[in-house]
């Protein structure tokens, strides 16, 4: 089939998301030490992670929207301490930086050089990381969108037809790039979208998708040469 456009999933594809979620949480426990000691001292860094999981579970009907989530978490945890509750706004935006500082896979950068040359790319995540906010890779990308952009989540149709719309493509002339075997790439083939599995050997194996992806590569590196870009 033609392709036109790429729409491409960002953590575990772009970069490896754990690690910057532990930097970012451990950036706003040391926040916290400064700014709300009672929480910082009720609180560790395993202890926030279980109240942010209580939330997930309390906010299932916000699942797309995991920057409502965080800050109720921190909210929360003031709130038990004792401290300012209005400090999780500034709390969050801390935890909001350090989260954008991700260590991209090393054929990252030269890939989407070699793939922005030839297609619009737009980034299309369910997570709150923001390439608009990443000076190495920001300007290969046409546009951006996230669950909390669109309200909906992968693998809703919805959201891969707001990114093909976004590309000016049709779904049939957009291939999906992405690591989750559910989110992106079942959901992208039932949209109608091509899809790309990216399997990296540096992460713990992906869950397998049920429909068959047009192509399965260990990284960008090995999906440009198999686009011939």
């Amino acid at each position: 089939m033609g392709l036109r456009a790429i729409t491409l999933d960002l953590d575990d594809t772009l970069w490896p998301v754990w690690p910057a979620i532990h930097r970012a949480e451990a950036r706003l426990h040391d926040w916290m030490r400064e700014h709300a000691p009672a929480t910082a001292a009720a609180h560790d860094v395993a202890a926030l992670r279980e109240i942010r999981a209580a939330v997930a579970r309390d906010l299932a009907d916000q699942a797309h929207d995991l920057s409502a989530m965080r800050r109720e978490s921190i909210r929360r945890a003031l709130l038990a301490a004792g401290d300012d509750p209005a400090l999780a706004v500034p709390a969050f935006d801390t935890f909001m930086a350090a989260r954008q500082q991700v260590e991209l896979f090393d054929d990252v950068v030269p890939a989407l050089a070699r793939l922005a040359a030839r297609y619009p790319i737009v980034a299309l995540s369910n997570g709150n990381a923001d390439v608009r906010r990443m000076p190495a890779i920001a300007g290969y990308f046409s546009a951006s969108l996230s669950a909390l952009d669109l309200g909906v989540g992968k693998p809703a149709p919805a959201a891969f037809a707001a990114a093909c719309a976004r590309a000016g493509c049709a779904a049939h002339e957009t291939l999906h790039v992405g690591d989750d075997g559910h989110a992106d790439i079942d959901g992208a083939l039932a949209a109608g979208l091509q899809a790309a599995w990216v399997r990296r050997p540096e992460l713990p194996p992906p869950a397998a998708p049920q429909r068959t992806p047009q192509h399965v590569v260990t990284g960008l590196a090995e999906l440009v040469t198999r686009l011939g870009c």
